[in-house]
């Protein structure tokens, strides 16, 4: 068995799904499928009895690809609450069911949650963009820059 703490959750075990490769680094491990996996774990947390950990709220939270910041300003607290959370474990009754339901939701195809979730992480990763801009014979032009991908912008 393999002891998969990759994911971020030190309780998951793979009895199959994976191959290990002896590399100049040491071994090297890879997951068959790890979405699907990912997508199962996902589903045992949020049908689990008992309260998240810090570790689950945060796999839930990187599975639906929001940061910190997103998550706080959708449950109404702070980046610090999350974070705090997230670090030591102790997510409040309240906010735990509410990333669960949250997860449901957006797993369920529910179009206009996903449309929520697609939307903030659109609006993280735009904030940290950069404007190139530039002058040529025919006035101004810009280019986007985010994460080394360029979108170009006509003026």
């Amino acid at each position: 068995m393999y002891h998969y703490t990759e994911c971020g959750l030190d309780n998951v075990w793979l009895t199959n799904g994976y191959t290990k490769k002896k590399t100049a680094y040491g071994v090297a491990v890879s997951i068959s499928n790890a979405d699907d996996l990912h997508k199962v774990l996902a589903g045992e947390l949020i049908n689990k009895p008992a309260r998240l950990t810090g570790k689950e709220f945060r796999f839930l939270r990187v599975m639906l690809k929001l940061s910190q910041g997103a998550v706080a300003k959708v449950q109404g607290v702070s980046e610090q609450n999350v974070s705090l959370w997230e670090r030591h474990g102790k997510v409040p009754k309240a906010n735990d069911n509410l990333m669960r339901i949250i997860y449901m939701a957006h797993e369920s195809k529910n179009h206009s949650l996903r449309q929520v979730c697609e939307r903030i992480t659109t609006v993280e990763r735009l904030v940290h963009q950069r404007i190139v801009a530039e002058t040529t014979g025919k006035g101004w032009s810009s280019t986007v820059e985010e994460n080394d991908e360029r979108f170009a912008l006509a003026v």
